[in-house]
């Protein structure tokens, strides 16, 4: 086997290793990342794609542990200390929407590493807010980092693998959402002693892991996919021989097939070839987001407010998380075994199938295990989720779609107060059927959804 490192470009036909000349021919992207293998590159992407996914769920669940001594800090409501939580989904919005797109544009590394760093600086600013204003502000620029990293990291990280890994390396990469909320949780629990100032210590620590930020500078590199669809094949076929050359492996490198710089409009999402699965795919973000936090975040608060206080406590939410594992493990299983959509649509209708558990009784056995099962059923669910979703759009575009799919999820995030509390406090069983229906038809939506990448090249 010849070393890779002596493999040039110097030549689109050939290659000259000591006194050999070795024919390479054209091959695709697919082609080289399955020559450059799966190994060390990967990992070390992995490790630091799931430091930051694992710094975003600390980020997005602190406003339930910070709420109260914010209150206490600046003298004001529960409920209006609950604003920095919304003012944090509304800068994931508009990060989601706006970076993604800048992505798609001048590649994912740069955008990546600004919003991550961007993510950093602001999330560690918030803790030394002097006042509210000031801190809704810093929430909204955090918010505005996590919710340009999110699509960015599942893009890249889905642009370095093969097809036969690409599916349950993505749901792993998400069972950090769990892993970040048992850190939190065991956090809180540490950060309760400061009293007032408790927010100050969980802002402050979420914030931390993003420094890999720094990292990325030197460890990083753009993605291939990007490159080759760019215009830039040489730049490509460069980093799929590096990414090789980590990995330990020794094969020569064909030229990549040459293909046209493509600029794209956002307005594409919504053309004939993407129209049906950008819908689908909006459609069931929201939903899922609805009733994920029906579930899990204003269930309960109804519970806690009969008696079952621990519900809202720090030690439940590490045993939640806990219970979110296996389900990563199935979806990474399901989603190679039967496909990323028959997985998801059968999370989803578990996850359906499970609220009617709490129409049993509300003693408290019965309660916490139909809560133990929402939780195992929706996070298997997000994981299936993400697998799917930067997969079904073409390269020009996919952090534009990953991120209008998230920002349709913070969407839901941002309407469940309004729609699902309000029927939760009133009308519990019609809050059942209501999260039960919502759940139904996302899983109608991803079943119209016209793309099944399990065994395929990304477009």
């Amino acid at each position: 086997m010849l070393p890779l490192a002596a493999v040039t470009s110097r030549s689109p036909e050939a290659s000259t290793v000591g006194d050999r000349t070795v024919s390479l021919q054209a091959i695709t992207v697919e082609q080289g990342l399955q020559a450059a293998g799966v190994g060390r590159f990967q990992y070390r992407l992995f490790s630091m794609f799931s430091l930051v996914w694992l710094a975003a769920a600390m980020q997005v669940l602190a406003v339930g542990f910070t709420a109260p001594s914010i209150s206490a800090t600046f003298e004001i409501s529960l409920s209006a200390a609950l604003h920095t939580g919304t003012a944090f989904f509304v800068g994931m919005l508009i990060g989601a929407l706006a970076l993604g797109r800048l992505a798609d544009r001048i590649g994912r590394r740069p955008v990546l590493t600004a919003t991550v760093l961007f993510n950093a600086a602001f999330g560690f600013a918030s803790a030394f807010a002097v006042d509210l204003q000031g801190l809704l502000l810093l929430r909204v620029l955090a918010g505005i980092g996590v919710g340009g990293t999110l699509p960015v990291v599942y893009t890249m990280m889905a642009e370095f693998l093969p097809s036969d890994r690409r599916g349950r390396w993505l749901v792993f990469m998400e069972s950090f959402w769990a892993v970040g909320t048992v850190v939190l949780g065991v956090l809180s629990l540490f950060a309760v002693q400061w009293d007032r100032q408790a927010w100050r210590v969980i802002f402050s620590c979420t914030s931390l892991p993003l420094l890999i930020g720094v990292a990325f500078k030197f460890f990083l590199t753009e993605s291939p996919v990007y490159l080759t669809k760019a215009g830039r094949a040489n730049d490509a076929r460069w980093v799929l021989q590096h990414v090789g050359a980590i990995n330990g492996v020794s094969v020569p490198m064909g030229t990549l097939q040459a293909q046209p710089k493509e600029r794209s409009s956002v307005l594409e999402l919504f053309s004939a070839d993407c129209r049906r699965r950008t819908v689908c795919l909006l459609i069931a973000w929201t939903l899922v987001s609805l009733s994920y936090y029906g579930l899990l975040v204003y269930l309960p608060v109804k519970f806690s407010g009969e008696g079952l206080g621990f519900m809202r406590g720090q030690v439940f939410l590490i045993v939640l998380a806990l219970a979110q594992l296996p389900s990563f493990a199935i979806a990474a299983y399901g989603v190679e075994r039967w496909g990323r959509k028959a997985t998801l649509i059968g999370f989803l209708l578990l996850s359906a199938g499970g609220c009617t558990l709490y129409g049993l009784g509300s003693a408290t056995t019965v309660v916490v295990a139909a809560t133990l099962l929402a939780s195992f059923a929706l996070l298997g669910t997000w994981g299936a989720l993400y697998a799917l979703t930067p997969e079904v759009f073409p390269t020009q575009l996919r952090a534009t779609g990953t991120g209008a799919a998230g920002a349709a999820g913070r969407l839901g995030g941002l309407l469940a107060p309004s729609l699902i509390a309000p029927v939760m406090a009133r009308h519990f069983t019609s809050s059942l059927v209501l999260l039960s229906t919502l759940l139904v038809v996302a899983a109608i939506s991803i079943s119209i959804v016209d793309v099944e990448r399990k065994g395929r090249s990304l477009d």
